[in-house]
């Protein structure tokens, strides 16, 4: 009998540890990895921020190339009206883990903002900062601005569309059609499905509605806002 308390507080000892651990697991994944992506989004809008108020910032013609964008480096803001006046979240080159810690990814296969095309955005919708949280409040409509050093461009959505981790065809230049020529400019996001797990894909599809210079102001979509 002495063996089998001895057996059974030992049991109980490794379940207590064992439920410890896994609570402290919980609370970095829900917590923890929010706190850190937030820091480190905070990081990258206030660089871009900076970088946008240098004397010579836009300088460069319009029809220069840009330079490559190297993984990890912030390069716009992403702005959703419906998700709330405050909804700022910078992109970054690239959708590692280590990329989207730091705001929204873009799929460095794809083209950029205003290009004609598929731009494609990846974000989280839970832990990490959880930028997309919300996507599924979208509605055929609604406003998607990015800002770049220069300019503004406003997307608007076409349709959502759950679809499994494997349909890449959302990331065509035309999606669903690989062999088309591109003569539209769009931009598709993706974030995972259900929001607690990643059995599926949640897309959001838009197209370009309007391309605005920054020295005329504030897009339409953004009167009001911050």
């Amino acid at each position: 009998m002495k063996a089998l308390r001895l057996a059974l507080r030992g049991t109980g000892e490794l379940l207590i540890t064992a439920g410890m651990l896994l609570l402290l697991f919980c609370v970095y994944q829900l917590v923890w990895t929010n706190v850190e992506a937030a820091r480190q989004q905070d990081a990258v809008t206030d660089r871009l921020s900076d970088d946008w108020r240098r004397p010579d910032a836009g300088s460069a013609p319009v029809t220069a190339p840009e330079p490559p964008l190297k993984l990890g480096e912030g390069f716009a803001l992403l702005r959703i009206p419906r998700l709330g006046d405050r909804y700022d979240v910078p992109i970054v080159e690239g959708v590692r883990t280590s990329d989207l810690s730091r705001g929204v990814g873009h799929y460095p296969r794809t083209p950029r903002p205003g290009e004609i095309g598929n731009v494609g955005v990846a974000g989280h919708r839970a832990t990490n900062g959880e930028p997309f949280r919300d996507l599924d409040r979208l509605r055929k409509g609604d406003a998607v601005v990015v800002e770049t050093e220069t300019m503004w461009f406003t997307y608007v959505v076409d349709r959502k569309r759950i679809v499994r981790p494997s349909d890449v065809w959302v990331l065509d230049p035309v999606p669903g059609k690989p062999q088309a020529e591109p003569t539209e400019r769009l931009l598709t996001l993706t974030t995972c499905n259900p929001r607690w797990a990643s059995t599926e894909r949640l897309i959001v599809f838009s197209h370009l509605e309007e391309m605005t210079p920054k020295s005329a102001g504030r897009p339409a979509a953004l009167a009001g806002g911050r």
